[in-house]
């Protein structure tokens, strides 16, 4: 069967995105099967598969789209990669926020904005990966870069933790976001909860779910495939 096309895959957790790669390889036999975009292994949501070499080779097409994600911050902990999964290098207590000082805040980080990477992402610094350089301890410079937040968006506050999407810019960091805004709001935060909702006109309300993929036949899978 000639499969050739992207698949929209919403990713469970503890799962990393080259786990997702692997199974559609074994259960498609195609061996040049790869990904527009890294979710950590602690999110979950839209994953974009390319499936076959001419696929592949529209990678950066799709990786450089807009993205879309629902995400928890916790207020009061700072962690050394910026998530829950990270040791605890700071706690505070919380200032007295009304709703009206947070929503303040959170609208401060519309725009345009410099941001710096976090170690603990896949971006390369002198051609090795940072995640890869902060497993052995290692801290190196990281400039700032220009991000866009096209949108964010309060949707819930349950003190120390406020839910919120947010829509940005390639190369926009949640978990340094969320370290920011705790910065900002003077009692430091994390990253608790990423879900990616879209990456440009594609939504994970469309996608399928590994399971699916594990459990179903070949040619259910090929039909939820989409052409390029």
């Amino acid at each position: 069967m000639d499969i050739s096309g992207l698949l929209l895959v919403d990713k469970p957790l503890d799962m990393t995105s080259h786990d997702v790669v692997d199974i559609l390889r074994r259960k498609l036999n195609i061996k040049k099967i790869g990904h527009a975009g890294t979710l950590d292994p602690q999110a979950t949501g839209l994953l974009i598969m390319l499936i076959s070499k001419q696929a592949t080779k529209c990678a950066q097409l799709f990786s450089g789209m807009d993205k879309s994600y629902q995400a928890r911050l916790t207020l009061g902990v700072k962690t050394d990669s910026a998530d829950h999964t990270g040791k605890i290098i700071e706690q505070n207590k919380l200032p007295k926020l009304s709703q009206a000082d947070i929503e303040k805040c959170f609208a401060g980080f519309k725009g345009t904005i410099m941001q710096t990477p976090p170690m603990i992402s896949a971006k390369k610094i002198n051609g090795k990966k940072l995640y890869s350089l902060a497993r052995k301890g290692i801290v190196v410079e990281r400039q700032p870069v220009e991000i866009n937040i096209f949108e964010i968006k309060i949707s819930a506050i349950d003190l120390p933790h406020i839910d919120f999407q947010v829509k940005c810019s390639k190369g926009t960091y949640i978990r340094t976001l969320c370290e920011d805004i705790g910065q900002k709001l003077g009692c430091a935060g994390h990253m608790n909860g990423l879900r990616r909702t879209s990456i440009g006109s594609y939504s994970v309300d469309n996608a399928i779910t590994v399971d699916r993929i594990k459990q179903g036949e070949i040619n259910e899978i090929a039909q939820a495939i989409i052409a390029i």
